[in-house]
């Protein structure tokens, strides 16, 4: 694996920022805009995953940089479980709700690997290769 020099470069951020900007486009009109907390929680959820892994990229090693990928991990689940809250209230299409499954599904396979990375990059002593 190639060492990564910015956040901007890791595959599971770019598909956190894709996730994040679909969840915004398909909340911004019809009657998933009028439920202002729904919107919210998911979009937060949403921001949280790329956020934390940007600030775990920039803490000093990889120990803490995992312990901010899991939990971007965590907020990929939460986005997960409101797009199912999402399609039951009839905010979103079976097509939009397959779309942000599948970016969700990525990231956690994305973040997965990465963790297994750092945790093999840790045995060898090297920092963010």
């Amino acid at each position: 694996m190639a060492r990564i020099e910015r956040f901007e470069d890791i595959e599971s951020w770019k598909k956190a920022r894709e996730l994040t900007r679909e969840i915004y486009r398909n909340t911004r009109e019809g009657l998933v805009s009028k439920d202002y907390r729904y919107v919210s929680q998911i979009r937060s959820a949403s921001v949280s995953i790329m956020s934390n892994i940007a600030e775990g990229f920039e803490r000093d090693g990889n120990k803490e940089f995992k312990q901010f990928l899991y939990i971007a991990k965590a907020s990929a689940g939460e986005v997960r479980s409101l797009i199912y809250v999402g399609l039951d209230a009839g905010y979103f299409s079976e097509e939009q709700s397959r779309n942000l499954f599948g970016l969700v599904l990525d990231i956690v396979r994305l973040v997965g690997g990465f963790i297994r990375h750092l945790e093999q990059t840790e045995l060898q002593g090297r920092k963010h290769s």
